[in-house]
């Protein structure tokens, strides 16, 4: 079986990327004919002049051809006699950068192309960041255009001046500089007569000699995390996977992680065929020689030295529209484990240009970041230096499900270790059958002047009737307490609703049922306080029209929003997201505050 080389090709827009691998594949000889003919007849309908557009090979799409830009990543799969190989060619232009990264993710070389009149672009450096950021350790700089400059050997030993003096701050196994042309062929499958200056391979050459060979750092030993559980009759329980790095035999003890039980393998299977042993790149199914809870997410190893955390620092790639701000929640993916986490904080962001740390607060797309991320339960993880696949990850936003991030775990946070849940002799369940009620946060959201804060209070005093036990905690009250630091910036806002949230559950615990009435204007908030109460939690709309709220607004806070005295004023200068799904919703323009608080008591099974 020959070696395969998986490769990237990345760079600033219009450095031509597709025309380069297009050209390649054409001169190598390495196209059907039916593709070959197609290419001649789409170049003569969109060239006047009827000669080739080789990155027609490459992109396939409709809106590329029209626009003459690569948008998604387009893969190739192609052989010669000394090599295999797939390409990954990515789109340069910044708003695609998100497709660029998950092209870099699979790849173990880079080759990156520079225009040689241009020099190196910004797009350029974020491209060879986030190369190193996904593993890339190898990089070929193509630089091209060399004709426009009349093949002068002076344009390309500045560009390569230059990408020398970026390159040295980046860790890096290898590196070369070819000069080449992707529209005449100069130097891609064969050498140039046009560059005799030039000694080194062409590209095609260098691509099926260069080594990439790289193990997992340290020795990240046997790991494999568990895909999917096989159970196809009562005598038979596989764990299948991948194994990821190490090797694995019959009879070695192996241990399963979160839990830390150990056993023994019994049975090795690759397909259908039973092995003795398999080594890292097999996809097996694992048998143990007694009864362990293993589920999806969980990881078997052998001599692992990675570690068991939920807490982590990472270095992570931005990829969302909505910018990154702390204490948002998601979902995060690491190996076959998701999880919801936290961005607890941003240290700082890198520049592109020059790789300096720049203190911030938020973080926008396609920017690169040093966060510190938790987790809601520990999971299994480990240096992304040591061992790759349990060391990147990707954010997942629980409401769009939009890949937000892509990133890399530098270490784990270890007061994390010290941090453990003191359970206590007296429970939730004892506090709350001693009171006689089922606790429950009833999560009070609407408009300024909705009516949030009176029915509230109103329903509190009916339940304070009934016998319950509650507190109530309203918006202004805790802002002038609790939340005293805090405005009313977005991010702002999310922390506010986070530390409400975090206190109910504690009151909770505690056998309360709390009322808490705040605007909360953000569903993923609100998603977020749903996830840190639990199953507790009773979302109620206030669903009251602006313009009855504004009618009701006896502070004048309406009118001066208006004028622009306020800023950040939810209804005026800020958003409100309404609740998709309520579990009850009240319309106080409609109804009396008794009526309103009846229709609650109703909804919460509380009146006949």
């Amino acid at each position: 079986m020959k070696d395969l080389l998986k490769f990237l090709t990345c760079g600033n827009v219009d450095d031509g990327k597709s025309t380069l691998i297009g050209h390649m594949l054409y001169d190598a000889k390495l196209l059907y004919t039916d593709q070959r003919r197609a290419l001649e007849l789409d170049s003569r309908l969109k060239s006047q002049n009827g000669s080739l557009d080789y990155s027609l090979l490459l992109d396939g799409l409709m809106a590329e051809r029209e626009q003459g830009i690569t948008i998604d990543v387009a893969y190739r799969y192609f052989s010669t006699d000394a090599r295999s190989f797939i390409v990954a060619d990515a789109p340069g232009h910044e708003e695609y950068t998100r497709n660029m990264a998950v092209g870099a993710s699979f790849a173990d070389l880079a080759v990156i192309l520079v225009d040689v009149a241009k020099g190196v672009k910004r797009q350029t450096r974020r491209h060879i960041r986030i190369c190193n950021l996904m593993g890339i350790r190898h990089f070929v700089f193509a630089i091209n255009k060399m004709d426009l400059v009349h093949y002068n050997k002076q344009y390309f030993d500045e560009v390569v001046e230059e990408i020398q003096r970026i390159i040295t701050n980046f860790q890096v196994d290898s590196s070369c500089s070819i000069p080449v042309s992707a529209t005449q062929g100069d130097n891609i499958t064969r050498p140039s007569q046009r560059m005799g200056w030039y000694d080194g391979k062409p590209l095609l050459a260098y691509l099926e000699q260069v080594d990439v060979a790289h193990g997992q750092k340290d020795n990240a030993g046997f790991v494999m995390p568990v895909q999917r559980v096989c159970r196809p009759n009562s005598d038979y329980r596989g764990f299948q996977g991948q194994i990821e790095s190490g090797e694995i035999s019959v009879s070695s003890e192996i241990m399963v992680l979160p839990k830390g039980e150990k056993a023994k393998i019994k049975t090795i299977y690759q397909g259908d065929k039973q092995v003795e042993k398999a080594g890292a790149g097999r996809p097996v199914s694992i048998s143990l020689d007694r009864e362990v809870d293993v589920s999806r997410g969980c990881v078997l190893v052998k001599d692992f030295t990675g570690m068991v955390s939920d807490m982590f620092s990472a270095r992570l790639l931005w990829m969302d529209d909505e910018p990154l701000i702390p204490g948002k929640n998601y979902l995060v993916k690491l190996g076959a484990k998701t999880a919801p986490g936290t961005v607890m904080s941003v240290k700082y962001k890198i520049d592109i240009n020059d790789g300096t740390h720049v203190p911030a607060d938020v973080i926008y797309k396609n920017e690169i970041a040093d966060c510190q991320i938790s987790l809601s339960e520990k999971i299994v993880m480990d240096k992304f230096s040591r061992c790759e696949i349990m060391g990147e990850f990707i954010l997942t936003d629980r409401v769009t499900n939009m890949t937000s991030a892509c990133g890399v775990i530098k270490h784990d946070l270890r007061r994390s270790d010290n941090l453990v849940w003191q359970e206590t002799d007296v429970t939730r369940k004892m506090r709350a059958a001693q009171k006689g009620q089922e606790p429950l946060t009833l999560w009070f959201t609407g408009l300024s002047g909705s009516g949030k804060s009176a029915l509230a209070n109103a329903l509190e005093k009916r339940l304070l009737a009934l016998g319950k036990h509650t507190m109530l905690l309203d918006g202004d009250n805790v802002r002038m307490g609790l939340c005293r630091n805090l405005g009313f910036t977005h991010q702002d806002r999310i922390e506010n609703i986070r530390r409400v949230a975090e206190v109910a559950k504690l009151m909770n615990d505690a056998g309360l049922i709390v009322l808490t009435a705040f605007i909360s204007p953000y569903g993923q908030d609100r998603e977020n306080a749903r996830n840190i109460v639990g199953d507790n939690f009773v979302e109620i709309y206030v669903s009251t029209p602006i313009e009855v709220c504004e009618q009701r607004d006896v502070k004048g806070l309406y009118a001066k929003a208006r004028r622009g005295e306020i800023p950040n004023f939810t209804g005026v200068t800020s958003a409100y997201e309404p609740p998709a799904n309520p579990e009850i919703q009240v319309d106080t323009s409609a109804c009396t505050l008794e009526e309103a608080t009846d229709q609650i008591l109703k909804s919460l099974g509380l009146l006949g």
